[in-house]
């Protein structure tokens, strides 16, 4: 990889060196979020636009946060405060903040595809940094979890992750079934047959439709919110059916290894895919990653807009 990166529109994007440049680099980063002046400027006079089309608080809060820590200008557009509310179309939204000179745009949009084609059709000059597209994948989500896991565990190699709820909606689920087994870990996905995509094995991950074989034996645990929103009636005959079955307790925990972390992207839907035990528990690493976030996501910002330029983190 080049010392720029282009746009992050996939993990697809990333080899293994590149994945690791950016994990390093964000530990860089990382140490500057834990000092009394939070700041490494290096993307001055740069500017980062944060077009979020769906509602967000840790990705979008923390793309802001990593943005000006660097120093850049950040503005956010939501779609409800844009001309899209007056039919204006994504192309023509991203050409007129390209007309701005935004250096970085950051788009979370309800679209599978959506980051990819305003990367690749010629609408940006910008470079586009994909923060959740429909069902498609969430890139740095799955970066700050490996994050998360290396700064806990030391390597991802040989590490067993079991990834458990609905797969078949979860663009984190993609994203880290494709990153992780590059960074040397093994993936398994597991959930009900009806939250499962028709072809879970081209995720290239062990697949299960029960939730305690999935969990034996495994290093990590991450639990996926039930996306209500994306589901169709006959999906899921109830909450709490899927609690009962599905739900991660200190029971079904007890599977996994004695130092198995937990992990969830968040937001919790607390009693239904984990036990309040579990997510505010010793063994809980969800508030790890969310710290984790403003770094790696510093760590993309700076790679797109400034690639070689010194981070001045050190």
């Amino acid at each position: 990889m080049s010392a720029r990166l282009p746009h992050l529109t996939s993990i697809r994007d990333l080899d293994a060196a590149a994945a690791e440049r950016i994990l390093d680099l964000a530990r860089e980063f990382f140490e500057v979020s834990r000092r009394p002046i939070r700041k490494a400027p290096s993307l001055q006079g740069k500017t980062i636009v944060n077009l979020f089309y769906e509602a967000s608080t840790r990705t979008r809060t923390s793309f802001e946060l990593a943005g000006k820590r660097l120093g850049a200008d950040v503005v956010n557009v939501s779609a409800s405060s844009s001309s899209t509310t007056k039919g204006e179309t994504l192309s023509d939204t991203v050409a007129n903040l390209d007309a701005m000179h935004a250096d970085v745009i950051v788009l979370r949009h309800p679209a599978s595809g959506a980051a990819h084609h305003v990367a690749t059709r010629g609408r940006a000059r910008a470079a586009v940094v994909n923060a959740g597209d429909g069902m498609h994948e969430h890139p740095t989500q799955a970066l700050l979890d490996a994050f998360t896991l290396r700064a806990a565990k030391g390597t991802l190699a040989g590490l067993t992750v079991a990834i458990c709820g609905d797969i078949a909606h979860s663009r984190v689920a993609r994203s880290n079934a494709l990153l992780l087994p590059l960074l040397g870990a093994r993936v398994r996905l597991a959930g009900p047959r009806t939250l499962l995509p028709h072809r879970a094995d081209a995720l290239g991950a062990e697949v299960f439709d029960r939730l305690e074989p999935a969990l034996a034996g495994a290093d990590v645990v991450m639990m996926l919110r039930i996306q209500q929103e994306r589901l169709s009636g006959a999906a899921l005959p109830s909450l709490r059916e899927y609690a009962r079955e599905f739900g991660l307790n200190s029971s079904r925990l007890a599977l996994a290894k004695a130092d198995a972390l937990v992990l969830h992207p968040g937001p919790i839907n607390r009693g239904v895919e984990l036990s309040d035990e579990l997510a505010d528990g010793p063994r809980s690493a969800i508030l790890d990653q969310v710290e984790a976030g403003v770094a790696v996501r510093m760590a993309v910002l700076h790679l797109c807009a400034a690639g070689a330029e010194t981070p001045g983190a050190r």
